[in-house]
């Protein structure tokens, strides 16, 4: 395993320009951190160009016998890494070709979502349902290693289509647009199966002029009477719910 003692390396600084978006787009490259996370990355047919470790983990190298590793020191995986408490294991992988628009299918719609933490969410779950699409638009980068982090990997088992608002009503075909709002809709149960759960921001939920564009409105009750959900909880019951229907 070659070593790496150097901040000045150019890989580390290279690896260090990746927290920004712009340089993800240039580079066409992005982070991943932790053995889960790189694992199901792995599983799901990702492949790191280069694996970085510290001491405490070098004996994981075994897991990449196809990607380049290096060994680096505690102080700098802690310069490279996006997380306050590093876990010893960093890859670097190619930033995925874009899907086209025609393999478009069920799944989520995240308009404007702003937090890293509720778009990973937010993928993994829709993952976790078995369904593979997730439309960003306006979102936050899905490539954002906070992103990748919340999502635990589960990115690399959807397509990300990164799109505006006029592409996805354009190219929907007969997938029903059902759009999540705090109140006045239809119960989540009308949902048909094929179907894009359009989930808007956090504070603001999703603009007026796109619900219009919808062919649905939903509303998870809310016995409680609580003002509304997090975004990410949210969703995550309504794509539940999509998957019983």
């Amino acid at each position: 395993m070659t070593p790496i003692t150097s901040l000045k390396n150019p890989l580390i600084q290279q690896i260090k320009k990746l927290h920004f978006n712009k340089y993800r787009q240039q580079l066409g490259l992005f982070v991943a951190e932790g053995m889960r996370t790189i694992t199901t990355m792995t599983d799901n047919g990702y492949k790191p160009e280069h694996v970085f470790f510290t001491e405490e983990t070098a004996d994981y190298q075994s897991f990449f016998t196809d990607s380049k590793c290096l060994l680096v020191p505690d102080h700098i995986m802690g310069t490279i890494s996006s997380s306050k408490s590093p876990s010893g294991i960093l890859a670097i992988f190619p930033i995925p070709k874009k899907p086209q628009v025609k393999d478009l299918s069920s799944g989520s719609v995240l308009a404007q979502i702003s937090d890293p933490g509720n778009m990973g969410t937010l993928i993994r779950t829709t993952a976790a349902m078995g369904l593979k699409t997730v439309v960003c638009i306006e979102s936050v980068d899905p490539w954002n290693p906070k992103v990748i982090q919340a999502s635990a990997g589960t990115i690399a088992a959807v397509n990300i289509f990164q799109i505006d608002w006029q592409t996805l009503i354009q190219y929907k075909g007969d997938l029903t647009l059902s759009a999540l709002v705090v109140s006045g809709g239809e119960s989540p149960e009308v949902m048909p199966k094929n179907t894009l759960i359009v989930i808007g921001n956090e504070a603001t939920g999703i603009p007026d002029k796109w619900i219009a564009k919808c062919d649905q409105r939903i509303t998870l009750s809310m016995p409680g009477k609580t003002e509304s959900l997090n975004a990410a909880v949210a969703g995550a019951i309504a794509l539940y719910l999509l998957v019983q229907a």
